[in-house]
């Protein structure tokens, strides 16, 4: 996968692998000590199926980087 600036991700929307959209792109976590990216932190649409992804304090899916599958016009998520 080519490099991809954060910057071009931010409200980016987010799929699952599926055809469901899940909602934007609100953050990525990572983990501090090593650099490496752990969580996408999407803020779910109003309409948004049950996905069983976990939900924080805010209500927003936490979906592990390991199941981005490809970064074009969506993020596109394994469910």
């Amino acid at each position: 996968m080519p490099d991809i600036l954060a910057e071009n991700l931010s409200g980016k929307a987010v799929m699952g692998d599926d055809g469901a959209e899940l909602g934007l792109l609100y953050n990525i976590t990572m983990d501090l000590k090593t650099g490496a990216l752990e969580d996408l932190v999407v803020e779910p649409d109003e309409d948004t199926p049950e996905t069983g992804f976990p939900v924080d304090g805010e209500g927003r899916l936490r979906i592990d980087v390991g199941r981005v599958q490809a970064v074009k016009d969506y993020v596109v998520v394994q469910r």
